[in-house]
């Protein structure tokens, strides 16, 4: 039986939780290790019986049983015959064992100011609460409806690729080499709707679409490279190809995406989002893209190519890729599977000429070596077992929906509010009455549990117009977008 003092141990270290979303079992392995790492458990004292403990905790005894025995295939206990369970000393050793250090006045730390050669959180960013599910209106960019995210199908493709021969294809090191099956996978479903076709070494997996422009911005750009960028347009691409050249050449955009001109032809290599452009969301016509294509060849630049909800599309056919229609070879082509599946798994890829994809393999092994080849396994699996199509599907259906009641309700709302039309995508640019300041309307729509994204981070100039709003609808439900435009349209007609 537990004495007093032994009850009030076991009480103060193990206390299982009914709101955790994990099994009892697990939640007691866990608190015994973290008692054991934490020196916090006497090497030479039992830890009670499994039905001394199953009784403390008010469970049954099977869980504490099998919590135990898990614990002692893994090293951490010993059973001792008549005796009991014991910590197995061998866990512990090898380990220093020293009292943590602490600054003080006698000595001089380092000025990190002087030694940080540059200082990337200083450019400007968009900034997301991490808590926005909490809020009633997040009408967030960027961000997935929980309830759109195939937990079904991705828990299948997860358990296929927890089987044996999956496990021991993808712990190797494979140095730079990315997993067959999802080059593979890319291939034959994801660059055909684009009507891109690539050889496997024109193919790179990145950390996501960002890494991809990381990786190009090192190998293209040097300080007086002349980068041209869409403005207003993706911060984040900004805020990389500035790390590298000061010469950001800012390209105009109209309702056909970026316009042609002498802007263009003076650049070395420019960015665009045709598909959808960010953020106002245009789509480039076919006309717009081939002329694009001419000036690039005749004036001797490159052109990456962000083809980011490329997918999303609610009227008339989409269009074909800039890559598809590069005869030329100067398209470099980056995409994300984070905008479909979900942001969190920063999973992208580029294609370009082999030339280029040896060199970005060769800096991406420099940085991450490859990205983690289970994940490689499970997406791959996904897409060859037709639920990254299935998705797509389910998601335009959804998506169109809400993009058909937030038009609406601007409408309705907001009718003195301006837009570019849109036939896509995940968002709305709203331009507002002039005097309109967002960055003000963001603070006091956040307090009243509305979250917007102000316009202003989009631009480029030092003074951007403060009235554009970006709205999107991927990651509010369509019964919510109406109450919460309204209520949105309530603050700026207070303001204005």
């Amino acid at each position: 039986m537990l004495n007093r003092s032994d009850n009030m141990m076991w009480s103060q270290l193990f206390q299982l939780s009914r709101d955790r979303k994990i099994s009892y079992q697990r939640q007691l392995r866990e608190m015994i290790v973290s008692a054991i790492l934490d020196d916090k458990l006497p090497l030479e004292v039992p830890l009670p019986s499994s039905r001394e403990l199953a009784r403390h905790l008010g469970v049954a005894r099977n869980t504490v049983v099998l919590a135990y025995q898990q614990l002692i295939d893994e090293g951490y206990l010993v059973a001792r015959e008549r005796s009991g369970y014991y910590i197995d000393k061998t866990m512990l050793e090898g380990r220093v064992r020293v009292d943590p250090v602490r600054l003080d006045g006698e000595h001089q730390p380092p000025d990190w100011n002087r030694h940080i050669k540059f200082h990337p959180s200083q450019q400007r960013n968009i900034v997301k609460p991490l808590d926005w599910k909490q809020y009633p209106y997040p009408f967030l960019f960027g961000q997935l409806d929980p309830d759109l995210f195939p937990v079904a199908d991705w828990r299948e493709c997860c358990r296929q690729a927890l089987s044996v021969s999956d496990i021991r294809d993808v712990t190797p090191d494979r140095i730079d080499i990315d997993d067959p099956l999802l080059i593979e996978q890319i291939q034959a479903r994801i660059l055909p709707r684009r009507g891109v076709w690539a050889a496997r070494d024109e193919i790179l997996i990145t950390m996501g679409a960002q890494q991809a422009l990381y990786i190009l911005a090192d190998l293209l750009i040097e300080k007086g490279t002349r980068v041209g960028m869409e403005n207003p347009g993706y911060p984040d691409a900004r805020n990389i190809f500035e790390l590298k050249s000061p010469r950001m050449v800012p390209l105009a955009v109209d309702d056909h995406g970026v316009v042609p001109g002498k802007d263009l032809n003076s650049s070395e290599f420019i960015y665009t989002t045709p598909s959808h452009q960010s953020p106002t969301t245009v789509t480039m016509p076919l006309e717009r893209r081939e002329q694009l294509l001419k000036q690039a060849e005749k004036h001797d630049f490159l052109i990456i190519e962000d083809d980011y909800e490329s997918e999303i599309n609610f009227v008339g056919e989409p269009t074909p890729a800039l890559k598809s229609l590069d005869a030329s070879g100067r398209v470099i082509y980056v995409g994300s599977l984070s905008k479909t599946l979900a942001p969190g798994l920063r999973l992208g890829y580029m294609v370009g000429p082999k030339a280029l994809i040896e060199e970005a393999r060769a800096l991406r092994r420099l940085m991450v070596r490859h990205p983690p080849a289970n994940n490689q396994r499970i997406v791959a699996l996904f897409l060859s077992m037709g639920h990254h199509d299935s998705l797509i599907h389910r998601l335009s259906q959804t998506y169109q929906d809400r993009w058909e009641v937030m038009g609406k309700a601007l409408n309705r709302h907001l009718p003195e509010s301006s837009r570019i039309p849109s036939f896509g995508g995940t968002s709305y640019w709203v331009e507002g009455p002039a005097s309109l300041d967002t960055r003000q309307l963001k603070e006091k729509a956040r307090e009243s549990g509305i979250l917007i994204e102000s316009g202003d981070i989009c631009f480029m100039q030092d003074d951007p117009p403060q009235n554009f709003i970006r709205l999107g609808y991927s990651s509010i439900a369509a019964n919510r977008i109406e109450p919460g435009i309204k209520k949105l349209a309530g603050l700026i007609h207070e303001m204005i």
